[in-house]
Parts: C-alpha cells; structure tokens; sequence
C-alpha cells in the first residue's frame, strides 16, 4: 500500500520520458503579433499545423495528427458553447484553456493506463491592439505560460525552445508587416529544426536566409493571419509563402 505513490510517481517520470521521446522530432510552430494582426506559421509534410479556432482564435501545434485534431475539437466544441451561453464576443482564451484544455490534458496524462496525448501547442487571441494579444504555450500535461503580444514558440525540447524565444524577442523588433515577421520565424523555425545555437555562433543571415529555404524543399509552409481590422466576425485567413512575396 506504501509503495503505490511511488509506483505513480514512477509512471509519470516514464510517460514523461516517453512523450519526449515521441515529440523530439516534432517541427516547430511560431507566431508573432504585429501592428495590423497576428501571425501563425508552422512547416510540415502535409499534415495540418496551423488552424482557426474561433472568431478572434487560432492554434499551432506539433505532434501526433490525431491528438493535435483531439484538442482541436474539444477547443472549438468549448468555444461555441461559450458563444452559445453568452455571446460570440464573450469567448475568452483564458475560459477555453484554464477551464477546458488544460484540465482535460493534466486528467489524460495523470490517467497512466491511457495513452497520453503527443502534443505541443500554442494558441493565440486577436486582441484590439498588439499589446493585448494574447498567447497561451500549453504543454502535453496541461501546464501552460501566457504571454502578451511578442512572439512566441512552440517546440519540442524546452532548452532549445526558450533560447529561440529569447532571440526571436531581439530579432522581430522593428518588424512591423508579415513577410518581414515570417522571414525572421522562418529562420527561427531553420535553426531550431538543424540544431542551431542561438548564441554568438548562430549562422549569419544570409545562411539563415538560404537554410530555411532549402529545408522547406518539398514541405508545407502553412501560415494563419488573424486580421486586426475587418468587416467579418471571423478573422481568420489561411495564407500562403507567396501571399508574403518571399
């Protein structure tokens, strides 16, 4: 009887482990708020990364496809209930991930006879100006960070991820539009995918420039804009790397 919690403990330091494992070759999902909107931008080989949410609400994420849909579905199935309930204009972020996702994640994980979800994610609302954007980095187990405005990544090695965070906050000032925005996550997304340092010894610019280029040679760059300003409740807007001109 004494040894069941350790028994417990054990068995989350090996799922743990084992979604790690899992996600370490996951590629890597971005985004960054600026003046006229939001923008969302993952690469993959065919697989969705990028999707709308809601009116003012998208998702990015690594992972396992089924899992990424699973999550997908229960945030958007949360937020038209809140729509429903109150109103379309009432739909919060906080709501769908304090309350909806992140309890569910943190449930399915801790259930050690279930198979935990392989997935990383980050969620972002279109706020009235840059400055109240909002981004919630929500993790397999359901723990999550909130940031307002910036950029913001999501990946599958914390290290990497937080030194990658640290340079796209230096590297995206002064970029105002969005081909400036995705040329700069691009290259993020390149350095973090080839290992990369984020330190003095990051390759210069114009290797940046062509590594991105070459490695996303026969992948999909999927990039989502949620629009600041717009007739339409739903901002949302699959883009494509020539709407941006690169």
């Amino acid at each position: 009887m004494t040894e069941e919690p350790y028994r417990w403990l054990e068995a989350i330091a090996n799922r743990r482990e084992y979604v790690g494992e899992q996600l370490k070759s996951g590629s890597p999902v971005l985004a960054a708020s600026l003046p006229d909107g939001i923008l969302l931008l993952g690469v993959g080989s065919g697989q969705s990364k990028v999707f709308e949410l809601f009116d003012r609400h998208a998702l990015a994420g690594l992972g396992h496809p089924a899992d990424i849909e699973k999550v997908r579905q229960a945030a958007i199935d949360a937020a038209h209930v809140e729509a429903f309930t109150r109103a379309p204009e009432d739909v919060s972020l906080r709501r769908l991930v304090s309350f909806g996702l992140s309890p569910q994640l943190k449930t399915n994980f801790e259930q050690i006879f279930s198979a935990p979800f392989l997935v990383e994610l980050l969620l972002a609302e279109l706020g009235s100006e840059p400055a109240h954007d909002l981004f919630f980095r929500l993790h397999y187990d359901g723990s999550f960070q909130i940031q307002f405005g910036g950029a913001v990544i999501a990946a599958s090695q914390s290290e990497p991820e937080a030194a990658a965070q640290k340079w796209l906050k230096d590297s995206m000032q002064g970029k105002t539009n969005r081909s400036e925005a995705a040329e700069v996550l691009l290259q993020a997304w390149w350095c973090l995918s080839d290992n990369k340092p984020f330190t003095d010894q990051i390759p210069a610019e114009a290797q940046r420039k062509a590594g991105w280029r070459d490695s996303t040679k026969g992948k999909v760059i999927e990039i989502g804009w949620l629009a600041r300003q717009g007739a339409r409740a739903a901002r949302y807007q699959a883009l494509t790397i020539s709407d941006l001109g690169l």
